[in-house]
């Protein structure tokens, strides 16, 4: 497989927006420093959807997608707990968790994440399938923001622990200021058409990788 290595042992320099389509990043190992860290201009956010894929075979906890403000550290986080189908999301500072959704090892997973701050709902929605719908906290997001793949932000852009960081490829990571429809989230799984990312948006992607984090070629399988 054709690599394209983008290997930053201490920390890269944030680019310029690049376009990862057909792309994927790779946490080759446990570390309390590999991390990606996503920009947006966008602070301030009255609701949040997050979409991304991923594969791992890791059976401990770990996080997948970690929002960060000064005075809230778990602001937004997807969470993949070590009992084989529970998730936790929690958005400003408060979670809640999600059970019996079918997650596999060694398998592409698309995972979605919606909350609404007027009515603190969120939801997790795994390979176009929802959970049932939590209420975790009212009240909107207002940055700075740090946004962080392959750890959980324990304290403002840092405070990693090796024990939650996330080992495997992770894609196609998109974020909106609104809830999506079950439609368009269907599309995203279905990698159909879908209103591309208005917070983050993998075709113009801002990042910086610190750590031991590699951009590959997405795996394909051959029949």
């Amino acid at each position: 497989m054709k690599l394209l290595i983008l290997l930053a042992m201490l920390t890269s320099c944030a680019a310029h927006p690049q376009n990862l389509l057909g792309k994927m990043f790779t946490f080759p190992q446990e570390t309390s420093t590999a991390h990606v860290r996503l920009t947006t201009s966008r602070q301030n956010l009255n609701a949040v959807t997050v979409c991304l894929r991923s594969f791992t075979d890791l059976k401990r906890d770990h996080s997948l997608f970690s929002l960060a403000t000064p005075s809230k550290f778990n602001d937004f986080l997807i969470f993949k707990m070590s009992t084989s189908d529970s998730f936790d999301l929690s958005a400003r500072d408060f979670s809640a968790g999600f059970d019996g959704l079918e997650f596999k090892q060694n398998t592409w997973h698309s995972i979605c994440a919606t909350w609404d701050a007027t009515s603190g709902l969120t939801q997790l929605w795994l390979d176009g399938k929802p959970s049932s719908r939590k209420f975790t906290s009212l009240g909107s997001i207002n940055g700075p923001i740090i946004i962080v793949l392959g750890q959980d932000q324990d304290s403002y852009g840092g405070d990693f622990d090796v024990n939650q960081s996330f080992v495997g490829m992770m894609s196609d990571v998109y974020m909106w200021n609104n809830v999506l429809s079950p439609c368009d989230i269907q599309s995203y799984v279905d990698d159909l058409n879908f209103p591309l990312g208005n917070v983050l948006n993998w075709k113009e992607l801002s990042f910086q990788i610190i750590g031991k984090v590699l951009i590959e070629e997405k795996q394909k399988l051959c029949w």
